[in-house]
């Protein structure tokens, strides 16, 4: 398989040099164990805003690397050392077996989060984290990531099984509900991906899915026009929402993904 990054103009041109260096770093430090790097996120699904968006990439190699690899990565790739454009990458690395089945764990080797508007964290305990994050980047993953480097990722990404990925969506609703760490705009918006998905099997950019919700839930429609006008705004000029309307929102949401898990299927109207 030819290994070559992505072809520029499917990039925003805002993050283009950022992730070819992200590229050009990672194979720096991981040589021929390197796999894939793939872009997930916003970047991957459309939907990538320059000053409100973080950038989110999956890395793939070919075998559990030594601890002192994994380090001289984060180091590489740590702001402000190797400064980030985006509010922030999120950066996952996966050995090539375990990315290769579906699973509902972490599972990860490396976590790193770091920019400038990011809190900085470097975990190699998937133990220490919540599975649901890294479930769902790898759906995303393996139905539209964007590969940066190396193989395809449906070569290299298994598609997590749906009782699974329902699991994690209400696990991610109950995070968002907590409000803890979380923008009000971005826990609707999120909200509103995972209750398109369960809705449609489909993962959508929030602001599309935001839309599609609007469009056949007339009581939200008013908090969520206000949380996507909150989200056109810079992550640091975000704009406050009523409370109990974003808690009432969420809690009627986490109750159609509970109704789709116990189903096993699409959550019906």
């Amino acid at each position: 398989m030819t290994r070559t990054p992505a072809e520029p103009h499917f990039v925003p041109a805002e993050l283009r040099p950022y992730l070819q260096e992200v590229v050009r770093r990672a194979r720096a430090v991981c040589g021929s164990h390197l796999v894939s790097v793939v872009a997930v996120g916003s970047v991957a699904l459309g939907d990538y805003r320059h000053g409100r968006s973080d950038t989110d990439v999956t890395v793939v190699v070919d075998a559990p690397l030594p601890a002192r690899t994994l380090s001289d990565l984060a180091a590489a790739l740590k702001h402000p050392a190797m400064p980030c454009p985006a509010t922030g990458l999120e950066l996952v690395v996966y050995d090539e077996e375990f990315a290769a089945r579906p699973s509902g764990e972490g599972g990860y080797l490396m976590d790193l989060n770091t920019g400038p508007l990011l809190p900085s964290r470097l975990s190699f305990d998937p133990a220490e984290s919540p599975a649901f994050w890294y479930v769902i980047d790898r759906s995303v993953a393996h139905r539209s990531g964007l590969s940066l480097y190396g193989r395809p990722p449906r070569e290299v990404i298994a598609e997590p099984g749906r009782a699974d990925l329902l699991t994690a969506l209400r696990a991610s609703v109950r995070e968002h509900s907590a409000a803890e760490g979380h923008l009000a705009d971005n826990r609707v918006l999120n909200g509103c991906r995972s209750l398109n998905f369960c809705r449609t099997g489909r993962w959508q950019a929030k602001r599309r899915a935001a839309h599609a919700v609007a469009a056949s839930e007339e009581r939200f429609r008013p908090l969520i026009a206000a949380a996507l006008r909150s989200y056109e705004r810079p992550r640091t000029d975000a704009t406050a929402l009523p409370v109990t309307d974003v808690q009432t929102f969420l809690t009627w949401v986490a109750e159609r993904v509970d109704a789709a898990c116990a189903a096993g299927r699409p959550a019906g109207e």
